[in-house]
Parts: structure tokens; C-alpha cells; sequence
């Protein structure tokens, strides 16, 4: 587990671009329960890509996207495990990665951005990428 004055300001610029922090398995599995509508699912990470690429890149999907998800939700690998491990259940068959980004729509897992998707590549490649699958899924 990472000191959580290392996470908090990792936490926090997810959360001041409107995500809503679950921190226990049961805050995931409450909001997918009987889920309509669609849900960004951000895996955040203390990793160098998590903040060169993954954060950065789904803020600006959201900030340049005619249309976006209904709910933007985060989990912190490393710190929120149950929450996390509740939230990588959903994103099966795809195996753990962090930082990852899942679309859900209606409670199914429409798109996956794995780490190896992120890893190298910059913030608005990621963010273009997710203003597709938003245009596509959220419309």
C-alpha cells in the first residue's frame, strides 16, 4: 500500500475532473448494480504512465468530447485493492493492468484501454482514442 500523501494529489486530479472515488468493493458493485447508462472506469496508478498519459489523456477526452459517459468513477491499484479487484472483475476477460481505462454501457464492458495501450504513448493519442469510443458508445 502506497502512503496516502503520495496518493492524494493522484487521487485528486481525477476527482477535480469530476470523477467520483470508490474506495470498497461494495461503492462498485452498487453503482453496476442493474447499471443503465454509460460509466468511465479509470484504474488509477502511481506509475510514471498513469501520469504522463492515462490521467492526462482522460481529461482531455473529456474536456474535447461532443459527448461523454454519464459516470466517471476511479480506483487506486495499490491502495483501494477490494475496490479495484471489484471493478477488474468486471473488466474480465482482460487480465489486471494499471493504469487501465474500461467503457461500460447498460453494465457491459464496451471498450478496454490496457496499460500496454498507454504505455508510450502521449497524453492526446489516449484522449482522442477515448473521444472515439465516446462518440461511438455515449452518443
Amino acid at each position: 500500500m502506497y502512503p496516502e500523501e503520495l496518493v492524494a494529489p493522484m487521487r485528486q486530479e481525477l476527482v477535480d475532473a469530476g470523477f467520483a472515488e470508490f474506495k470498497t468493493a461494495e461503492a462498485v458493485n452498487e453503482h453496476f448494480k442493474d447499471h443503465k447508462g454509460t460509466t468511465l472506469v479509470v484504474v488509477n496508478s502511481v506509475c510514471g504512465c498513469a501520469a504522463g498519459a492515462a490521467r492526462p489523456g482522460v481529461r482531455f477526452a473529456l474536456q474535447n468530447a461532443a459527448n461523454t459517459p454519464d459516470n466517471c468513477v476511479t480506483v487506486f491499484a495499490g491502495n483501494d485493492r477490494e475496490a479495484t479487484q471489484a471493478a477488474r472483475d468486471l473488466m474480465l476477460p482482460y487480465p489486471p493492468s494499471s493504469p487501465c481505462i474500461a467503457l461500460f454501457k447498460d453494465g457491459e464492458l464496451v471498450q478496454m484501454v490496457e496499460r500496454h495501450h498507454i504505455e508510450g504513448r502521449n497524453a492526446e493519442l489516449i484522449g482522442s482514442f477515448l473521444v472515439g469510443a465516446f462518440d461511438e458508445h455515449c452518443a
